[in-house]
């Protein structure tokens, strides 16, 4: 019987033991037949070193793909997710972009809106030195109607009104008041003239009764009626505005209402229907 060694095969002449690759084994065959064996062995030893060889080489390939695979699927992730955020950024930024341009949309009307009005600003500015021209000449006929008007009108509180259109007319020449000013003070005084004929009202004051002065108190009844009683009350009477004079009255007839009338405008009885006598109407009833 022959050993033989597995790391590598050789033939030693004194002993005539083989050797593969260090590991012993025995073989029962004359030389020759041996040496025939020991080529085979070597084939397969060789062999077998080339397989493991590729397989280690297959193995490292496979490896190496595989690596390279994990790498592109990352990149494939990072690209992807990158892709996901500038669509979401593209998605927020459109919004955005439709709401300035909606609220360019606004501005611009209103931009419009604002150039036109300046327009009509600028044209009244280059107009105001002609429409004041007009105002003043407006204003003095209106102070001048306003002054016919309460002499014409039933004499109540005469005193007060004349002061009131004499205010009006020194206001006119004053260069130190604007012409808005002294129209608004043309308007309050027409709306003062306005609210007479619609309020009642009792005040006292002097009449001259048959040459004399004496105290009386005046009951108005808006524009319809104005009437007079002396603090004794044994006198009454009523502005006639047809004949444009004072006219007595009958105390019998009208004492009793006058009075009632007297403490319904001082706010000391409540309101109630009057008896009164009326001169300016015609026959249809209606005011003159």
């Amino acid at each position: 019987m022959r050993q033989t060694c597995l790391n590598e095969i050789f033939l030693s002449k004194k002993t005539d033991r083989i050797h593969v690759f260090n590991q012993p084994i025995t073989v029962s065959m004359n030389k020759n037949k041996c040496l025939c064996h020991v080529g085979l062995l070597l084939a397969v030893a060789v062999s077998g070193k080339t397989l493991a060889s590729t397989i280690e080489e297959v193995t490292r390939t496979g490896q190496d793909r595989i690596q390279s695979g994990q790498k592109a699927q990352q990149q494939i992730e990072a690209i992807d997710n990158q892709i996901t955020s500038l669509e979401r950024d593209y998605l927020h930024l459109s919004k955005v972009t439709e709401g300035i341009k909606t609220y360019n949309s606004v501005l611009k009307q209103q931009l419009d809106s604002q150039t036109a009005e300046i327009a009509d600003i600028q044209n009244s500015i280059e107009n105001a030195a002609e429409i004041e021209r007009q105002i003043i000449p407006l204003i003095t006929r209106m102070i001048q109607a306003l002054d016919a008007f309460v002499t014409l009108d039933t004499p109540f509180l005469t005193e007060e009104r004349q002061q009131r259109v004499a205010s009006l007319k020194t206001l006119l020449g004053r260069p130190d008041v604007s012409t808005a000013e002294k129209l608004r003070k043309v308007f309050e005084a027409y709306q003062e003239e306005n609210k007479y004929g619609r309020t009642i009202e009792a005040y006292r004051g002097q009449l001259e009764l048959k040459g004399s002065p004496r105290d009386v108190d005046f009951l108005r009844v808006g524009r319809v009626a104005l009437l007079y009683q002396t603090a004794s009350g044994d006198q009454m009477g009523a502005w006639n505005s047809t004949t444009r004079e004072w006219q007595s009255l009958e105390a019998s007839d009208y004492q009793r209402h006058l009075s009632q009338g007297l403490k319904i405008a001082r706010k000391l009885a409540a309101p109630d229907l009057l008896s009164i006598p009326v001169f300016n109407v015609d026959a249809k009833g209606e005011a003159l």
